[in-house]
């Protein structure tokens, strides 16, 4: 299927676990100032995969400007103008790992414990269900205990871990977590049961 068809139902609405009603949509052009303080408000240690430094805005205003959701797909979760928390499917359009997507994931401080992340993981493993993807995978350090715990919720498995393999940015090691899941196809899913 295609990516158009894929995203075409956003913007919806997402009820979080406490009533909280929130947005769901693809991030746009206009969306680098929200981002930036999304993404500064968010410690440190939990943007360690983000494979550039979130320093100073010009790297969001690269991002928003250049925008390809054929190899990017943000998506962000709004309370009223706020981001509160986003993920982005990553895909490779080629090589051997072309069937995989991987998926970073990112949620507010503020707003914890409400299943921000577990529903925006959906909404991306959907996606690449859509997209033929047959495999996603998410790469974290081990201190996102809750984090890992929603992605076993829906289905990934920890595929690796590797103690004191990474380091933040203050040079201190931290445990590295290689999640996966299997995506199944509408049939096999039915198959399953």
């Amino acid at each position: 299927m295609s990516l158009e068809y894929a995203i075409e139902k956003f913007p919806i609405q997402v009820t979080l676990r406490d009533g909280t009603r929130t947005m769901v949509r693809p991030m746009n052009r206009r969306d680098e100032a929200r981002c930036f303080r999304f993404f500064t408000s968010v410690p440190e240690l939990e943007r360690l995969f983000i494979k550039q430094p979130i320093r100073d805005r010009s790297l969001l205003h690269e991002w928003c400007r250049q925008l390809d959701y054929g190899r990017n797909l943000p998506l962000l979760m709004l309370h009223g103008p706020k981001v509160i928390g986003e993920v982005t499917l990553h895909q490779r359009l080629g090589g051997w790992k072309r069937h995989v997507g991987l998926l970073t994931f990112l949620t507010h401080p503020d707003y914890r414990g409400r299943d921000v992340a577990k529903a925006l993981v959906e909404e991306a493993v959907e996606i690449a269900r859509h997209l033929g993807l047959k495999k996603v995978e998410a790469e974290l350090n081990g201190e996102r205990k809750v984090a890992i715990k929603a992605l076993e919720q829906l289905g990934f498995r920890q595929l690796m871990r590797l103690p004191d393999y990474v380091w933040d940015m203050q040079g201190e090691a931290h445990d590295y977590v290689f999640m996966g899941m299997d995506l199944l196809t509408d049939e096999e899913f039915a198959s399953v049961g």
